[in-house]
């Protein structure tokens, strides 16, 4: 607990002008409870003075009940009343004017409390869910590919909001609720010391609930962030895979799983609930029994009380056992949060297999050859290339070919860094790519997919991902060389179209011209083509095999093809089968060679 507590604090450390503010402020709401419970004491005991016309209790008498601070500016305020009113009753005036004021200062002072805590609470967790986030954003595609969407999405928004908003009511009630504790009992000890001994005689019962249900709220509390976060995966499988689900009826099976994963979350949350009311409400109740021994000695004691002070200590001791029962629901809140976040530390604990070069080189890709040394390279236990030994010239068009699973894909996503080797290196002009910042790297090498990535953002915005802050000539120079200038002025609002969620309101080979206005507009010396074109018609595939030449003039590209008929004008065609490069040459060579690449191309001239 202590260590979650001190990890959420250097969260908090930016703000702690206000936070300390907001617990000044509880600070002054438990004096302010205290005060209260003094002048309804003193209240009580004039009025009942005055109303039974006791003479043999004198001003002096009275005045010593005003508290030794506020006495001058008390006997200043009877002097200047007016002179019909008797100066007994106008300080019992005066004490009931003060209960209205103290009222409205113990509502400011709870005001500022909360309101100062969660302002600080909600721009430090704020910071941490950023923190998180940028986090991920730094973790190679090694964890993502293991990582469920659904959890890290609810790690990042259902588990901060989460700690945000106990921790927010949590540190509120922090101050305030135990210097109100130790304001009243104190008051109480001064004045009636054995009736108070003989009220608190049942709070040590109040420890038994508390240890039980802390336990109970450690367990459901992670096991509802747990079920939280299975909702988030379900919503978020249904709603990207929606057009699978109707094509194979999969609606009832879905909402059946969503229900189950509900109930279960439910569940947690009412386990979560009792454990945290349950505590509190005995110990209410046991306040009621503390009452209730206090009247029991005072008839069968008959001991003498004043009405002020037995309305006072009662009132007091009714109000020392709210905040009694809100500092047992706030142990449970704690451990609530300490659940939550442990998810969330998690994240961020999770270290880069890829880290940046502590001191990186610079990087110059333009007329420069790429070398792949003796690469090897595996996911997991599996190995997926195996010595591979490659150099691509500077504005070379190498092509990799082969089967399924041959490691083409993965020999490309290693120039990027998408993924280490295990072992060789990956060079570009003779350095060391791991010697280089990532953001230097990536920003020399263009990519074009099969699977085109457009953001729930206008067609400018999305050409601009090549480089933002490019300029709106640059954005539609880009669209004409990708042959994509002629339909997005189609579009009713041309440019500023919004494309929708991963480019719905486009065709594939629209998609695809946009991905390659992109890459052009990026104008990096190396580009990398993964099946550019193996996802199109026939029509849409010439188009956009055109501009792809285009675009390849003068730069180094590394071709991964599907379709032999889209390199066989490339300078070198790799044939890799198994992770190794089988066969190396031009396409006429490979033909006459009668190898691997022979057997794949009659295979698909036939097909």
């Amino acid at each position: 607990m202590i260590s979650f507590l001190r990890r959420l604090w250097t969260y908090v450390t930016p703000y702690k002008a206000r936070l300390i503010m907001g617990l000044v402020s509880g600070i002054l709401l438990a004096a302010t409870n205290a005060m209260l419970y003094l002048i309804v004491k003193m209240g009580v005991d004039l009025i009942f003075a005055t109303q039974q016309g006791n003479e043999s209790v004198d001003m002096s008498f009275k005045l010593d009940k005003v508290p030794a601070v506020l006495r001058p500016l008390v006997e200043k305020l009877i002097h200047h009343l007016p002179s019909k009113i008797a100066a007994s009753e106008g300080l019992v005036i005066i004490v009931i004017l003060s209960i209205p004021a103290i009222m409205f200062f113990r509502s400011l002072f709870n005001y500022l409390n909360v309101y100062l805590v969660n302002w600080a609470s909600t721009r430090a967790i704020a910071d941490l869910r950023t923190d998180v986030f940028a986090h991920l954003q730094s973790l190679p595609l090694s964890f993502f590919s293991q990582a469920n969407t659904g959890d890290l999405i609810s790690r990042v928004t259902n588990d901060t909001q989460a700690v945000r908003s106990i921790v927010g009511s949590s540190l509120a009630t922090l101050i305030s609720d135990p210097l109100t504790i130790i304001f009243l009992a104190a008051l109480l000890l001064v004045q009636q010391p054995v009736l108070t001994l003989i009220s608190v005689i049942v709070l040590p019962v109040c420890i038994i609930p508390i240890s039980i249900y802390a336990r109970k709220v450690r367990q459901s509390a992670r096991a509802m962030q747990t079920h939280a976060a299975e909702l988030s995966k379900l919503m978020h499988e249904s709603f990207t895979g929606n057009r699978i689900i109707k094509a194979y009826n999969l609606e009832n099976k879905v909402l059946a799983d969503f229900r189950a994963v509900t109930r279960k979350f439910v569940s947690q949350v009412m386990r979560v609930v009792r454990a945290n009311e349950i505590p509190g409400n005995v110990t209410e109740f046991l306040g009621g029994v503390g009452v209730t021994l206090i009247l029991l000695f005072i008839v069968i004691n008959k001991r003498e009380i004043s009405i002020g002070t037995f309305f006072a200590f009662l009132f007091a001791v009714f109000s020392i056992y709210k905040p009694i029962k809100n500092l047992t629901r706030l142990h449970n809140q704690l451990h609530q949060a300490q659940a939550a976040s442990q998810r969330v530390f998690e994240l961020l604990d999770t270290g880069s297999s890829m880290p940046e070069p502590a001191s990186p080189k610079a990087l110059t890709a333009a007329n420069a050859d790429i070398c792949f040394e003796n690469i090897g390279f595996s996911y997991g236990e599996k190995p997926v290339l195996r010595g591979i030994t490659l150099t691509v010239k500077a504005g070379q068009l190498v092509a990799l070919v082969g089967s399924s699973g041959s490691g083409k894909t993965t020999l490309a996503n290693l120039l990027p860094r998408f993924y280490d080797p295990q072992n060789g290196a990956v060079r570009i002009g003779g350095m060391d790519i791991r010697e280089v910042a990532m953001k230097e790297l990536r920003g020399q090498i263009a990519i074009v997919t099969q699977e085109t990535i457009l953001f729930h953002d206008t067609i400018r915005g999305n050409i601009a991902v090549g480089r933002p802050g490019a300029e709106n000539g640059e954005i539609e120079a880009a669209a004409r060389r990708a042959n994509a200038h002629q339909f997005i002025l189609e579009k009713p609002k041309g440019y500023d179209a919004v494309v929708g969620e991963k480019g719905v309101a486009l065709s594939g080979g629209q998609r695809q011209r946009i991905s390659i206005a992109r890459a052009i507009l990026k104008n990096a010396p190396i580009l990398i083509l993964d099946e550019a074109t193996n996802a199109l018609d026939a029509e849409s595939e010439r188009a956009v095999q055109e501009q792809l030449e285009k675009l390849m003039v003068g730069r180094t590209t590394i071709c991964i093809a599907h379709r032999l008929s889209t390199i066989q004008k490339a300078d070198v065609i790799v044939v890799m089968s198994e992770g190794r490069i089988v066969e190396m040459g031009k396409h006429a060579e490979l033909i006459q060679r009668g190898g691997v690449y022979q057997r794949l191309y009659e295979l698909q001239f036939q097909t």
